[in-house]
Parts: C-alpha cells; structure tokens; sequence
C-alpha cells in the first residue's frame, strides 16, 4: 500500500468557508501576512492550504498584532489544498485573486509565525474514487444540470459562473462537491460533509437536504 504524501510548512490560510477539491475559490487579499504568501506560491506555482475557522476572524482587528490575530484562532484540521489560477494587482496593497481546490489534506502540526501567517506539515489524503450517480440519485444531478443551463441562457460570464467546467455530472463526488458550495448550509456542516471519505454518502446527504428544500425530489 502506498504512503501517503506529506507536504511541510504548507503556508496555511484560515478561512470562514470551506474549499472543495473542483470547486473556484474568488479572495481579495490585503493584508501583509497573506500578500507575501500569495505572491510567492504564484510566482512558484505551489499551493497553500484552506481550513475553516473554528474560532478567531478571517481579517486581523485594527489596533492588534498580526502575531496574535486579536482573539485565539483555531481551525479544522482538515481542509483542501488550492492552486491560484489568477492573480491580479488591483491596486497598491490589494491582489485579486482566484483559486481552484485540489485535494484534501489533514493538519498534523501547525504553528504561527510571528508576523501571523499560519504554517503546517499536512498528510495529503486519498482523493476520492469516482462512482457513477445510481438512478435513485440521478434527480440530484439533474437539478444541477438544470441550474447550469439556466446560467448559461442568463450568459452569466464564464468568470462568474459557481459551477466551472468540465461538468462531470454523473460523478457522485463532482455533482455532491458543486450542491455543497451552493447550498446555503450552515460552515460546519459543508466542512462535514467535505469530509467523508464515501462520495456516494455525501450526495445521499445532499439529496436529503435538497429534498428537505424542495429543490429536487
């Protein structure tokens, strides 16, 4: 069996959403501890890592150190690698940035550096396998593919668009990943369902709560 991959001082970046591996993450980045780091995994073509804030805010408060981030931040331990696709400088101190998720890691030490920025070594985790949509959950994907074309008739910009192509919608993984970045739920619950190891129990989850919403039944 294969060991799996560790990356070490994985520049980590704290946030209040959650990443998934195909999905398009849109930041704005001005502050100090994270301008450099965008820069240089940019200039490098390396990642950096996304995990969900348990505790503490995105953006340090005015009038307190970087190092200490104002309140205690704390952060799931398992969160997605992502690799920016663009990178603008919008205006001296702001970069525009856009980030695709890849693949999913778990934190095994973490530590704050004193400017702020959060560093970790990481174990890379198995991506997940891909299972075609049985025909009891063939409605779930349906109901994306209906939401798709009905941006594409509205020619909502390619740029724009919450679901980028190539759309695999008769994926259990693709189809679950894309209905948890829409679904308005609750962090803790899209950070849950991120996850579980089983695709096909994360779209039987998201079919309950897309029935529950009457989008799709």
């Amino acid at each position: 069996m294969t060991e799996p991959l560790s990356l070490f001082s994985l520049p980590l970046f704290p946030l209040g959403t959650v990443l998934y591996p195909g999905g398009t993450l849109p930041l704005r980045i001005f502050e100090v501890r994270y301008l450099d780091m965008i820069r240089k995994c940019h200039r490098s073509g390396a990642p950096f890592g996304v995990v969900l804030l348990t505790q503490g805010t995105e953006v340090a408060k005015a009038g307190t150190q970087a190092a200490s981030g104002g309140a205690s931040e704390a952060f799931c331990p398992v969160g997605t690698l992502a690799t920016i696709t663009q990178c603008e400088s919008a205006q001296a101190g702001l970069l525009v940035v856009r980030c695709t998720g890849t693949q999913r890691f778990r934190v095994t030490r973490s530590e704050k550096l004193k400017h702020g920025l959060w560093i970790g070594d990481v174990t890379l985790l198995l991506d997940d396998q891909a299972v075609a949509i049985p025909p009891d959950l063939a409605h779930v994907s349906q109901a994306l593919n209906a939401l798709i074309q009905s941006l594409h008739q509205r020619a909502v910009p390619a740029p724009e668009m919450p679901v980028r192509a190539p759309y695999l919608l008769d994926d259990c993984a693709w189809v679950a990943n894309r209905w948890c970045e829409l679904l308005p739920i609750p962090a803790e619950h899209k950070q849950r369902l991120m996850e579980l190891d089983n695709p096909l129990v994360r779209l039987e989850l998201v079919s309950d709560v897309l029935e529950g919403a009457g989008i799709a039944g």
